[in-house]
């Protein structure tokens, strides 16, 4: 199985909202993306998708964004990002599910080779204008990335599988300073994680290491649009 990733599709979920707008270079984006995930991806693959998937704001208007991403070859993992309004109930969401697709949240999922936990996560302390409302955000995160990832070494751990995680935000800022997300992989022996979120100045985001947990970019606009390979 080979293992690809890439975060911010950005779809638009019925909400009108066309991504040019941010410019040029995002005209006809989700064209690009999806040719590049059908020159790349097998049947036998996995795509994991670190959050930021549709602007829809509610489950009934992501469902079809959903149902043509299923349509791609591949098993595909996702992860809520800020602005997946629309993600709520795990329970109905699983329920109504398209066939290979699965959904991480306060646990992990097993997709053969490797298992696959994460979190949102939120901005870290070392940001700018981190606010007291950040605070209480950052450490819920922390306790949810927490519980994927115990969950996940509980199920590795049995045929000694890899854990490789996905963040919506960045787990690390330039100055490379331990955060609460990166302790965590840490302790429970990630070794790579996957994340997007930023949209613009990637100087010094392409890749970063916490200790011995590497860290890759994975969004769209980062990666020119294409799938990166990640296994």
């Amino acid at each position: 199985m080979k293992l690809f990733a890439i975060a911010d599709l950005h779809m638009d979920g019925g909400a009108g909202k066309p991504m040019d707008v941010f410019g040029a270079n995002w005209a006809g984006h989700v064209g690009r993306i999806f040719g590049s995930w059908k020159s790349k991806v097998g049947p036998g693959d996995a795509v994991l998708i670190p959050g930021d998937i549709s602007w829809a704001m509610h489950w009934a208007e992501a469902l079809p964004d959903l149902t043509e991403l299923a349509s791609l070859p591949g098993k595909k993992v996702l992860l809520r990002g800020n602005h997946d309004y629309w993600w709520g109930s795990l329970t109905r969401m699983r329920a109504q599910l398209p066939p290979g697709m699965y959904m991480v949240q306060n646990d992990c999922v097993d997709i053969g080779p490797c298992v696959i936990a994460g979190s949102r996560g939120w901005l870290t302390p070392e940001s700018p204008d981190f606010s007291a409302d950040d605070r209480k955000i950052y450490e819920r995160e922390t306790i949810r990335l927490g519980l994927s990832l115990a969950q996940a070494k509980r199920r590795a751990a049995a045929e000694n599988k890899p854990i490789i995680a996905m963040m919506h935000f960045p787990p690390l800022l330039r100055s490379g300073n331990p955060t609460g997300f990166s302790d965590l992989f840490e302790k429970f022996g990630v070794t790579r994680v996957l994340y997007g979120h930023l949209h613009g100045d990637f100087r010094g985001r392409r890749a970063g290491a916490a200790k011995r947990t590497a860290c890759f970019m994975s969004c769209a606009r980062r990666t020119h649009w294409g799938l990166s390979r990640c296994s």
